[in-house]
């Protein structure tokens, strides 16, 4: 992850968005008394949906599960 100044962010915010959201590498925004860390919008939506589903009682382990399942055991048929 990079790191920028508040001074230099201010400066080349538009250039920083634009790369944060090309790479999907996080930047660190260091000011004197605290720092920030800016990520592009598709990223930052799926940190949340992960939060999401990883709240779900029983989701994170089906998921789990689910990719431990060879995929000669898959079936068509959803079953819902």
């Amino acid at each position: 992850m990079s790191s920028v100044n508040v001074t230099n962010a201010r400066k080349d915010l538009y250039n920083i968005v634009q790369k944060v959201n090309l790479t999907h590498e996080p930047v660190e925004i260091t000011g004197k008394d605290s720092n920030a860390i800016l990520v592009g919008e598709e990223d930052w939506k799926s940190i949340q949906e992960t939060i999401y589903l990883t709240s779900i009682p029983g989701m994170r382990e089906s998921i789990i599960e689910g990719m431990n399942t060879p995929i000669e055991e898959l079936s068509d048929e959803l079953g819902w």
